[in-house]
């Protein structure tokens, strides 16, 4: 079982940057994978970002690319995403699942994630 607990999001005008965190607890929190994903009012939830259990090993859909980076500290059992020049299309409730069966940083579909958090809603206005 792994609890996850994500905070940090907020309003923020277009070109600014916010930071995620996601504090997880159950499982030992360097065994596996995590991401990040977002979902927009009427839209499918979407693969924003993914870090493997060490770190070393990231990936990012394209529309971040440049922009969001993900990190963790595995001694604070937290995952962050760190999100700069921020655009009105980054809207949405952003949720940070764990993947524990896959432990580097290579999934993009949301149903291969196995517990998710409640999510923190990021706002961008214009």
């Amino acid at each position: 079982q792994v609890q996850l607990v994500e905070s940090g999001g907020g309003l923020v005008q277009a070109g600014g940057s916010l930071r995620l965190s996601c504090a997880a607890s159950g499982r030992t929190f360097s065994t596996y994978a995590m991401g990040w994903f977002r979902q927009a009012p009427g839209k499918e939830r979407e693969f924003v970002a993914a870090i493997s259990w060490s770190g070393g090993s990231t990936n990012y859909a394209d529309s971040v690319k440049g922009r969001f980076t993900i990190s963790r500290d595995n001694a604070k059992n937290t995952v962050y995403l760190q999100m700069n020049s921020l655009k009105q299309e980054d809207t949405g409730v952003y949720y940070c699942p764990a993947d524990l069966v896959c432990t580097i940083a290579t999934r993009t579909n949301k149903k291969e994630y196995d517990y998710w958090g409640e999510g923190t809603q990021v706002t961008v206005s214009s």
